[in-house]
């Protein structure tokens, strides 16, 4: 199992802030093509990769990640200073 979380407009799109999943995904990315697979909300939320980020288990990596041991994946749009 591994806990997913979604922030900000991911979470406005998709309608929840967390979840427990299993998947097979090895990495996020294959993560994120199980997601957008389940519903046109996750499909919408995950359309454009170039406006997310994501975190494995609290730090920051890339979609080309390694989900192995990984507890919680979370999503978020970039952050900004101000």
């Amino acid at each position: 199992m591994i806990e997913v979380l979604y922030f900000a407009w991911v979470r406005e799109r998709i309608g929840i802030h967390r979840e427990r999943i299993e998947t097979g995904a090895t990495t996020v990315a294959e993560l994120v093509e199980e997601l957008s697979g389940r519903e046109d909300r996750y499909a919408a939320a995950f359309e454009d990769r170039r406006a997310l980020r994501v975190a494995i288990d609290q730090e920051l990596t890339d979609f080309n990640a390694s989900l192995k041991g990984a507890r919680e994946v979370a999503f978020f749009p970039p952050m900004t200073g101000g």
